[in-house]
């Protein structure tokens, strides 16, 4: 979301505090200035770093294994996809003696392996009217592969107001901020364009969404204990490793795996909570008198709770909301 011409902009207000991460061409430039080297994470995955490239920032290095073996797996089927594509290409181009493909058939054919394996910068070929000839790049390879699991988050904040685990912790919270768009345009609150006029609407619009979505926001940290949540993630973010990947808790992977509460109750995804909790209705009867044919007052009568309902609503008042 921070572009270099935002940064730009927010170096003019030393007020304003950001956190960013570096794009592969940055960290590739580290790695080739020494500022970056793999012996940096002989001891921790985690390693504060400078460079004469980014004056007065920070810069965090992580290395994640997991993250390395995964763009190791996926470049390794790519590659193999893409070879498996031109050597077909290949042996069309030697089957066709008597009218041999010129050089425009042979590049179009190329050109749709190369873009859709993505893998052109790790390849070279040359390609004449009836020939066609292909080989690996492997420096380009293994220039890539250096940069597995690395990547370089890096911020304004001074070490005394931000440390290098809650640099990386809050540059993991960008999550947080993509899932809360999600759920304002996508299928939660479907909130749709409105296209205003003036700056008061504009402003009073956004607000509404702000509001709904904390609203669920709400809603969710009440009922952690009815969903698929890990209940101990407010507690254990602090304590985790902040580059490894985050594991379930114990009690959260329990609960999947029994897809039941604590109590016995049935684990609900939040679709499936609201339209239980739906089914649940107030009904207005009148009854006939069967002497005189008179209708008797309205009678509210609602529906029996079913026992995941109750507990829906004793969760709400045990999690207060501030203020109230």
């Amino acid at each position: 979301m921070l572009t270099q011409a935002r940064i730009r902009e927010l170096k003019k207000h030393p007020d304003r505090g950001w956190i960013s991460a570096l794009r592969s061409g940055s960290i590739r430039r580290l790695l080739k200035e020494g500022s970056l080297h793999a012996s940096l994470f002989d001891e921790r995955n985690l390693a504060e770093i400078e460079s004469p490239e980014f004056p007065g920032e920070r810069l965090m290095a992580c290395f994640n294994p997991d993250l390395a073996e995964r763009r190791r797996r996926k470049r390794d089927e790519l590659l193999a996809a893409t070879e498996r594509g031109l050597t077909r290409i290949t042996a069309a181009v030697a089957r066709r003696t008597r009218k041999p493909l010129t050089q425009d058939e042979i590049g179009v054919k190329v050109g749709k392996v190369i873009h859709r394996f993505k893998m052109a910068k790790h390849f070279t070929w040359s390609i004449e009217d009836g020939a066609f000839d292909w080989s690996r790049c492997e420096d380009s390879i293994r220039q890539e592969a250096a940069l597995d699991g690395i990547y370089v988050v890096r911020t304004s904040e001074p070490a005394a107001r931000l440390s290098p685990e809650d640099t990386v912790c809050g540059y993991k919270n960008l999550a947080r901020v993509e899932q809360a768009f999600r759920c304002l345009k996508g299928l939660d609150l479907r909130v749709r364009p409105i296209r205003h006029r003036t700056e008061d609407h504009v402003r009073a619009h956004i607000f509404l969404c702000v509001l709904a979505y904390y609203v669920e926001w709400y809603l969710r940290q009440a009922w952690m204990e009815l969903l698929f949540q890990d209940e101990e993630l407010a507690e254990a973010r602090p304590r985790r490793d902040p580059v490894a990947p985050a594991r379930p808790s114990a009690s959260a992977q329990e609960k999947k795996r029994k897809r039941t509460t604590r109590a016995g109750l049935p684990v609900q995804s939040w679709d499936t909570l609201l339209a239980h909790l739906a089914t649940r209705t107030r009904n207005d009867c009148r009854f006939r008198s069967p002497e005189d044919g008179k209708l008797s007052p309205i009678v509210h009568q609602t529906t029996e709770p079913t026992p995941l309902q109750p507990r829906a609503m004793e969760l709400l008042e045990a999690y207060p909301m501030k203020g109230s």
